[in-house]
């Protein structure tokens, strides 16, 4: 099980590629590979900040 600032970092790192992603989308002429990957660092942010609230809450019932 990883321990919460592992998952804090590693949300914080996909996040930060999240922010890249986007800023570097052109304004016209869009690819879809463009946005898919940006929906795949959405997904993997929310399955980790998912996997941080369960460990906070099991460590709050203990």
């Amino acid at each position: 099980m990883m321990k919460e600032e592992e998952l804090e970092k590693e949300i914080m790192e996909l996040e930060e590629k999240l922010k890249d992603r986007e800023d570097a989308l052109p304004a016209h002429s869009v690819k879809p590979q463009q946005l898919l990957l940006i929906e795949e660092l959405e997904t993997s942010i929310e399955d980790k900040k998912s996997e941080l609230a369960k460990l906070r809450e099991r460590k709050s019932k203990s």
